[in-house]
C-alpha cells in the first residue's frame, strides 16, 4: 500500500524532536547505550557455581513467621 506524498513528508511533533536533540547532542546514543550496559547487560553465569548456590540454599517453610 503505497502512501501519498502528503503522508510520506509528514513528520510527527515528537519526531522532530528527538531529531532536534540528536542534532544538537551527537553523543546521546552513545551515552543512552553507556547506561543500558551498565544496568542490564551482565556478565555469563558460571553453570558449576549457579548449581552449587542453588544446593547450598537453606529450604524456608511455607509461612516464615510461624514457629514449630
Amino acid at each position: 500500500m503505497k502512501l501519498t506524498k502528503q503522508f510520506q513528508l509528514y513528520e510527527s511533533e515528537i519526531s522532530q524532536f528527538i531529531n532536534q536533540l540528536k542534532q544538537q547532542n551527537p553523543h546521546l546514543e552513545e551515552s543512552q547505550r553507556a547506561g543500558r550496559a551498565l544496568l542490564w547487560d551482565k556478565a555469563p553465569i558460571e553453570l558449576d557455581q549457579q548449581k552449587r548456590t542453588n544446593e547450598s540454599r537453606v529450604k524456608q517453610q511455607a509461612y516464615v513467621y510461624q514457629n514449630k
